[in-house]
């Protein structure tokens, strides 16, 4: 079986990016460090554990990442994801949300510097690669 650049095997990641959406439109967006993508904007999220539901898993990341307990949540899409330099490869599932309670904090500091609200359009150039190629796949979010 091919190895990627770590020495590992080469089957993709499970990855999930959730979109909090708050009244005035604006998205949840964190500064990674920490990890790869380091420096870069990305949404709460993370990986999808063993017989764990995408909706189950957003929940999780979310409420670990932000301390905001999210609902309604609705499938946006999914990307194919490689991080060369890292030897890194994800498949990423995005869903969305605009019902949640709680303010959001740093919950994991030595994985994230800060949480923002930012529109869609006003998104930095620094995203996180899934973001970066989700945004080549749709203009804007509904």
């Amino acid at each position: 079986m091919e190895k990627n650049a770590n020495g590992t095997c080469c089957r993709p990641a499970i990855g999930m990016g959730i979109f909090a959406i708050n009244e005035q439109g604006e998205i949840l967006l964190g500064l990674r460090k920490g990890a790869h993508g380091e420096g870069t904007w990305s949404l709460p999220g993370g990986h999808l554990e063993w017989n764990e539901s995408f909706f189950e898993c957003a929940s999780r990341e979310v409420k670990e990442e932000t301390d905001l307990d999210i609902e309604a949540i609705e499938h946006v899409g999914f990307t194919n994801d490689v991080f060369d330099k890292e030897g890194l490869h994800y498949v990423t599932l995005f869903v969305k949300t605009t019902k949640w309670s709680g303010t959001p904090r740093v919950m994991e500091p030595d994985k994230c510097e800060e949480w923002k609200w930012v529109r869609w359009e006003d998104f930095p150039e620094n995203l996180f690669l899934p973001i970066k190629n989700l945004k080549k796949q749709i203009k804007e979010l509904n």
